[in-house]
This record gives structure tokens, sequence and C-alpha cells, in this order.
């Protein structure tokens, strides 16, 4: 027996609003294209990434800390409208 055993470890990320590790399932995966941060559900849009837990107390957090464009490395403030609709949707506000 080599020890291993079947189950695969998640990967875990960081929220960067509440700055909680969680499984990367549970988190909204977020890029910046053109000067705004959008989502990204399925994980392939190209560049860099930042995770949010998708309930709206994590946005809020994540926007009032700055932490989308210092964790995507993107100059200046980034327009977060499509990422707000999105999350808003989600919870079904």
């Amino acid at each position: 027996m080599s020890g291993r055993t079947r189950d695969r470890a998640c990967p875990e990320r960081t929220c960067v609003g509440c700055r909680e590790r969680a499984a990367k399932n549970e988190l909204l995966r977020t890029v910046a294209v053109e000067g705004a941060c959008v989502p990204d559900p399925r994980g392939t849009l190209p560049g860099r990434g930042a995770y949010v837990h998708p309930v709206p107390f994590c946005l809020d957090q994540a926007l009032r800390r700055r932490a989308f464009p210092r964790a995507l490395r993107a100059p200046g403030p980034l327009d977060v409208k499509a990422l707000r609709h999105h999350v808003e949707q989600a919870q079904g506000c």
C-alpha cells in the first residue's frame, strides 16, 4: 500500500471580502476586463483572478477595503456593476 487515498483535496482560496478561507467551488472568481471587475462563475476567463463569497456582505467588505484592484493588480478603481448584479441575482434580491 502506498498510503494514498482516493479522496482528492479540494483547493481552497481566500475571500477578498471577509478574508476567510473556503473551498474554491464555494467562492465566485472575478477578473478585471477593460477597467471592470466581472464575475467568472465558470472560472475560464483569462487573467488573474480574485475570489469572493457570492453574498452582498463580502462584496461590500471587499469594496470598502479596495481589495479588487489590489488583488487583481489593476491600476485605479474598477467598475463593479456587473459583479454586483451577478451577486444580487444569485441571492435573489
